[in-house]
């Protein structure tokens, strides 16, 4: 499936833009044009990152995500670690 499909396909069964959220929603880090494998869980920690890695998902579907309002936007430490993974086996987030 295009991952411009499953974003369409996610945006119209969850309706993220019908909620007030501290957190964007949608597609935070892009990765390959085509999803056939995902893999889902509730934060998108280096463990589920690892997981996805060795499942050759192509997809990472979470509560939560990385990116938050008001937040300190370096990608440094933790956050730079966990994006690195997620581009050097383009993983979408």
């Amino acid at each position: 499936m295009h991952t411009a499909d499953l974003l369409d396909y996610l945006d119209g069964l969850l309706a993220p833009g019908q909620f007030k959220d501290y957190a964007p929603n949608g597609l935070q880090v892009e990765g390959t044009g085509t999803v056939s494998h995902l893999v889902a869980g509730v934060t998108a920690s280096q463990a589920l990152i690892d997981a996805a890695i060795e499942r050759n998902a192509d997809a990472l579907l979470v509560h939560h995500g990385y990116f938050w309002r008001n937040e300190s936007s370096p990608l440094v430490g933790i956050k730079k670690n966990r994006i690195k993974a997620l581009l050097a086996h383009d993983i979408n987030l």
